[in-house]
């Protein structure tokens, strides 16, 4: 192997160190300081947290996504069980005027037999607001007849439900399907959740 070769190796491998940790930067592989999403103690309430997701630059990992630190987020209270599916979401940091749907999204795409859970337009927060959540805020709050999650023709049916928030423009409620994706403005999940359907017992 010649000397040219050699530097040439060099050279690629140092850019690699150099390079791969910039385009993780803002990434980081936990949920960090929000979170994690679990049950609240023994009740029958459930806490979700939402992020702002990256494909993992270094594609070491079994999960592909780096929840992006410093992005968009949400957090959502439900009930674990119970005759409707009974929740309330707040989103931060989101595009102001972008009309949102948060989602029960089953795999795989396009999410056929997805469930919408409720809708809203992200605003500014005029008074009382916490200088953090101080823009790009979104609320949305719902009682739905879901039957139980996740659905037996979900992919994760044996591990649990994705809920997702997406912008209302790639999603038909009345088709029950995504027509349309865009990855860096949508908030997944931080875990999968369950939901058992009292009235199916």
């Amino acid at each position: 192997m010649n000397k040219k070769v050699i530097m040439g190796i060099v050279a690629i491998l140092i850019t690699g160190f150099l390079v791969l940790p910039a385009m993780s930067k803002g990434l980081k592989w936990e949920n960090g300081e929000k979170g994690p999403s679990k049950q609240a103690g023994k009740s029958n309430i459930g806490h979700l947290y939402l992020y702002e997701k990256a494909p993992d630059p270094y594609l070491t990992r079994e999960d592909p996504w780096l929840i992006v630190e410093g992005g968009m987020w949400g957090k959502m209270k439900y009930n674990l069980s119970g005759s409707t599916f009974d929740f309330v979401f707040n989103g931060h940091g989101l595009p102001i005027g972008q009309e949102y749907t948060l989602i029960y999204y089953p795999d795989p795409w396009p999410g056929t037999g997805l469930i919408c859970l409720g809708s809203g337009i992200v605003t500014e927060c005029e008074e009382d607001c916490i200088e953090y959540y101080s823009s790009g805020n979104i609320h949305i709050k719902g009682s739905v007849e879901t039957g139980t999650l996740p659905i037996e023709a979900d992919e994760n049916f044996e591990n649990g439900a994705k809920i997702f928030l997406v912008p209302s423009s790639d999603v038909s409620c009345e088709e029950n399907k995504m027509i349309g994706w865009t990855e860096d403005a949508n908030l997944y999940e931080g875990a999968l959740i369950t939901f058992d359907d009292t009235d199916e017992q």
